[in-house]
């Protein structure tokens, strides 16, 4: 089987595995929580994130090939996020909700607007439906008018339901409760570019290259290539980990955000970028070609290979292959693939495993569905690879 006859097989599995065991038949949407195993917690919270990668991977695969059938599950998402997760009062969308479609956690994390944005825009591209564009344009105005710093630059991490002032910003328990993120400035700029493909808009254009400009200035480390996780609201940068998946998931993304403007000297810029930034994160590869996960600040290196790590691995390194010509890059992405196959992919039951240990032993008791279990990194890398190979 060729490179590329793999990448749509995987996804064919991927695609199947979403539309038989998420859906919740009987209170809508899709399940919060499944289990290795496929054991389903149906009273589990539901969150926006899951819904929204939900929603932009069925849109996007619908991009990539028509199909009905997955037109269908990603009307599932858009209609129970229009239903369920937009606040209506407010603005923005709720963090999760309970399994009967409640607001639960009622903050507004930037994230997870952005993320809303992202599918909202794929799926306008794949259904016409100008309602979804017009709940996609409302949330770039939510954010434009309550999120961005215009005294500093970029964005602040979330807020009230109401928009005043939050005591804990974290995006998860893992993170440093500091107001601006690379996390979040990432995947901004990621959903504003995908918008901007369906509406080319001056002021969305012009913060576009802004984010792309707040990389360059504070979020890349000139020194060692690697991204600064966490800092305050004046760009001071915040000591933690070096993420290997983020620094090689941006590698590309601010390449892709910086080809949708369309100016020479950014691309050419933010092509250079990606090779630094893919060069960094091949330090956490192992002989086995599988990406490790943090390097701490004393020097620890959590050598855990995440399944959305390989993922992004796979893109990032091929991405720098095509900028560079270096064969290198090319050799580490099959690499990542290659180790994904082996280790990674749940030939029994499905999906991706959340990841294995440094000795290739499954990391136990995770999800294959959940708040951040989602087919969106690795349906993601199969849509790219099939996109990068069918090009040449």
């Amino acid at each position: 089987m060729n490179l590329a006859d793999s990448f749509q097989q995987e996804l064919d599995r991927i695609l199947a595995y979403w539309r038989t065991y998420a859906p919740d038949e009987a209170e809508g949407g899709f399940f919060g929580k499944i289990d290795n195993d496929n054991h389903v917690t149906a009273t589990a919270p539901k969150g926006a994130v899951l819904h929204a990668r939900i929603l932009w991977t069925f849109a996007a695969a619908c991009n990539h090939q028509a199909s009905p059938e997955n037109l269908a599950v990603a009307r599932r998402a858009y209609e129970y996020i229009t239903a369920h997760f937009l606040d209506e009062e407010h603005g923005g969308v709720y963090w999760s909700v309970d399994y009967q479609g409640q607001p639960l956690d009622t903050k507004k994390q930037i994230y997870a607007l952005a993320f809303t944005i992202y599918g909202l825009a794929e799926y306008h591209r794949a259904s016409g439906d100008k309602a979804a564009l017009a709940h996609a344009q409302a949330l770039f105005q939510a954010i434009e008018a309550h999120s961005f710093d215009p005294a500093e630059g970029g964005y602040l991490e979330a807020f009230a339901r109401d928009w005043q002032p939050l005591g804990d910003l974290r995006l998860s328990a893992k993170d440093a409760n500091e107001k601006k993120t690379m996390n979040t400035h990432l995947h901004v700029l990621e959903a504003y570019a995908n918008l901007y493909r369906e509406w080319p808009d001056a002021d969305l254009r012009r913060q576009i290259k802004a984010l792309l400009l707040d990389f360059t200035d504070h979020i890349i480390d000139p020194k060692t290539g690697h991204l600064v996780l966490f800092l305050d609201e004046y760009w001071r940068p915040r000591p933690d980990a070096i993420s290997y998946g983020h620094d090689v998931e941006a590698a590309w993304l601010l390449l892709e955000a910086a080809e949708v403007l369309h100016e020479p000297g950014l691309i050419a810029h933010f092509q250079k970028t990606a090779v630094q930034l893919a060069r960094a994160a091949a330090e956490g590869l192992a002989p086995d070609g599988g990406l490790g996960y943090e390097l701490h600040p004393d020097g620890h290196l959590d050598a855990d290979r995440h399944w959305w790590v390989q993922a992004e691995a796979v893109v990032g390194f091929y991405n720098a292959y095509q900028v560079s010509g270096d064969a290198q890059f090319r050799a580490m992405a099959e690499g990542a693939w290659r180790f994904t196959q082996q280790h990674i992919l749940d030939q029994q039951n499905g999906e991706w495993f959340w990841g294995v240990h440094a000795d290739n032993s499954l990391m136990a008791g995770e999800d294959k569905a959940g708040f951040w279990k989602c087919p969106y990194h690795n349906g993601r890398a199969c849509l790219e690879m099939l996109r990068r190979l069918h090009k040449q």
